[in-house]
């Protein structure tokens, strides 16, 4: 067990570098929008990530104001910091794609709005944890405000069919070439076992940070006898 840790670690940083050499080495050359278009292997998946990340803190915050768990509440802040990592992939990748694409950084169209709206809830849910304290009130607080930030990623799901915009629609990638769609999965997967390693890391963080404060409570108490 004490070495499963350095393994997995390890393989997480092959699984980056290996999705690296897919979208940089292996696959050829996209015809229409040449090199940016490799950005595609990352910015889509990390999409895909980010929302797993916020329905994850949206189902364990649930569950979390429905029996007061303390397990539940450490789930939902460490897969809201997962995620968020993911959805800053999303931000920093999409305007790099967009300006050889569209000519500019940024487009308000339907897509991004909505994605950048559940960004900001999620990214707000983590200043209130980061910063409002260890206490119960705040644990709620951000509860419902995961639980009511969960559902929204459905808007970005059919922004683009319902409001149009320019933005490609997400059945895109499933009738993409086979090569580009293969290498577009096989990338989801090994950042999904990096999306997994890091959700670990921070789950586990949360619930030693959960046994100090709990010890540091018996022993105030011990020594107030």
């Amino acid at each position: 067990m004490r070495l499963l840790f350095p393994a997995a670690t390890a393989l997480g940083a092959v699984a980056i570098g290996v999705a690296h050499y897919l979208a940089f080495v292996h696959v050829p050359m996209e015809s229409t929008m040449g090199a940016v278009q490799r950005i595609f292997y990352f910015h889509v998946p990390s999409a895909w990530l980010f929302y797993l990340g916020a329905l994850l803190c949206f189902g364990a915050s649930l569950g979390y104001l429905i029996n007061r768990k303390a397990r539940w509440d450490a789930f939902a802040h460490a897969s809201a910091e997962t995620g968020l990592v993911f959805g800053l992939i999303v931000v920093v990748t999409g305007p790099l794609w967009a300006r050889p694409v569209w000519g500019v950084w940024w487009n308000w169209e339907p897509r991004l709005t909505t994605m950048s709206l559940v960004l900001l809830m999620f990214a707000a849910y983590w200043v209130v944890r980061a910063f409002g304290g260890p206490g119960q009130g705040v644990r709620r607080f951000a509860a419902v405000l995961a639980v009511f930030a969960g559902p929204s990623i459905y808007f970005v799901r059919v922004a683009v069919n319902r409001w149009g915009g320019v933005h490609p629609p997400a059945e895109t990638a499933s009738r993409s070439d086979d090569v580009i769609k293969l290498t577009m999965y096989t990338c989801f997967f090994l950042l999904l076992f990096v999306f997994g390693l890091l959700l670990r890391i921070r789950y586990r963080a949360h619930r030693d940070a959960l046994t100090v404060r709990a010890v540091r409570r018996r022993l105030a108490r011990l020594g107030g006898i």
